[in-house]
């Protein structure tokens, strides 16, 4: 006979105990134990001595094929995934509502029409499944749709169909009749996960789960979720601009480094091949306060447009602002340019801003954003051909960064005349065959002639 029970779960880390208590133990999060009714089944008797399952192999005596993946016929989700899907393999693609999770994986469903795919949706029913692929229009005979949210009633499905490919959407409507508790607990998330994944590692069947996040931006349910599954996918964007960045943070078969960039449309989502080119603003004229910067995304180089805008503070507490960047950096720069190359900033409004809708860390941005905020303060506007790839230190002196040749091959395809680049990054640089003029720096103000020359 089974025995049913209630434990606590921090909904933080997934960790159980038997009583309630303020503050998880595992963790040391506060209030975030609540209750749930398990169900456990009691043991008779010892089991059997007989080995069952799998069998212990030498590692030399283990053969594989490295090179076979499927092809998604997607080349932004396949560089993410790192060339491809791997059989077997439990990919969690996570993000905000609305942001295009199910539309992305509907529409690569869509387009591998030589392969057997079960689309299991617990969100949404058959009938508007069916409107949303007739918007894509895309067609595949191959395409399986079911509603279904209890696993026990999804595997006899899947051994009735044999996909190649099974997509689940989301993880957190999905259920076991094992557990009692609600759907999106953290017992059946956990549950539900497990038995995918013994599913796919048994069948050789590559499965996709769609993850809700929470407030914070972390994917809802225990953090064991993103430790059972091979792939870890977060999706972003803002979805006021039209750009998708996929982005890959765990991956077990590939590179951590990738990402890829989509644009949504009314047909769905558009690969971009070349974001350089959307992410950079077409204008006629010059206006001050803009520039351009060298930024590495992943293991992919882009070009990002930097706007700053300087004015008088009005109500005497000067404003801070940044989108896109973090702010904390932004007021160390400006501490730089005051102190270091003495422009008068403590009085001034500054607002900055990532054109295009992106988030971007890396430190090579800073010398764009100093000279949009410099281009700004003077009101001079910079030569829409010129281009800044240098971290800022301290005492204002131009860092060098990493993979400056990409940076600057980049810069060059896309039309660029100079390139602001520090001084000790010239080393082991050949610049015979470059048509763009590389201008080295070694601080702030060697930059300055060039801007307002």
């Amino acid at each position: 006979m089974s025995k049913t029970k209630t434990a606590y779960f921090c909904s933080n880390c997934g960790a159980q105990s038997a009583k309630w208590n303020g503050q998880c133990t595992a963790c040391g999060s506060w209030n975030t134990l609540t209750e749930e009714v398990i169900q456990k089944s009691s043991p008779k008797g010892f089991p059997n001595s007989t080995i069952q399952g799998a069998k212990p192999q030498l590692l030399s005596s283990i053969t594989c094929d490295n090179n076979f993946r499927i092809d998604m016929h997607n080349g932004e989700l396949n560089r993410v995934l790192g060339g491809g899907l791997v059989p077997g393999s439990l990919i969690l693609l996570g993000g905000e509502p609305g942001i295009g999770k199910s539309t992305l994986l509907l529409q690569v469903a869509l387009q591998l029409s030589e392969t057997t795919i079960l689309y299991i949706s617990g969100e949404e029913s058959s009938q508007q499944l069916k409107i949303r692929a007739d918007r894509i229009g895309t067609q595949n005979d191959q395409l399986y749709i079911l509603s279904e949210t209890v696993i026990q009633n999804i595997l006899p499905h899947i051994e009735e169909i044999q996909p190649g490919i099974i997509i689940v959407d989301s993880i957190q409507t999905i259920t076991t009749q094992l557990i009692e508790s609600s759907a999106g607990s953290i017992s059946q998330i956990r549950e539900t996960t497990n038995e995918l994944q013994q599913l796919a590692k048994s069948t050789n069947i590559p499965i996709f789960l769609i993850g809700h996040i929470t407030k914070d931006g972390t994917i809802a349910g225990p953090k064991i979720l993103e430790h059972i599954v091979d792939t870890v996918l977060q999706f972003e964007g803002d979805r006021n601009y039209g750009y998708r960045i996929v982005r890959s943070v765990k991956n077990r078969f590939g590179s951590t480094s990738e990402l890829g960039i989509f644009e949504m449309t009314a047909g769905g989502l558009r690969e971009v091949s070349n974001p350089s080119e959307i992410l950079i603003s077409q204008r006629d004229d010059s206006i001050s306060g803009v520039a351009i910067a060298a930024t590495i995304e992943g293991l992919r180089p882009l070009l990002i447009e930097t706007q700053a805008l300087v004015s008088t503070a009005v109500y005497g507490t000067p404003q801070r602002s940044a989108t896109g960047f973090d702010l904390r950096r932004l007021n160390m720069l400006l501490a730089v340019l005051e102190k270091r190359c003495g422009f008068k900033l403590g009085t001034k409004d500054v607002f900055l801003n990532i054109a295009g809708g992106i988030r971007v860390d890396d430190p090579a941005n800073d010398l764009s954003i100093v000279a949009s905020i410099l281009s700004s303060g003077e009101d001079v506007s910079i030569d829409s051909k010129d281009c800044f790839a240098a971290e800022v230190g301290l005492s204002g002196e131009i860092r060098p960064v990493v993979r400056i040749d990409q940076r600057i091959a980049e810069a060059e395809k896309m039309g660029f005349k100079r390139i602001f680049v520090s001084r000790y990054n010239l080393k082991g640089l050949s610049q015979d065959k470059l048509k763009i003029k590389i201008i080295p720096l070694g601080r702030i103000e060697d930059m300055i002639p060039y801007l307002f020359q």
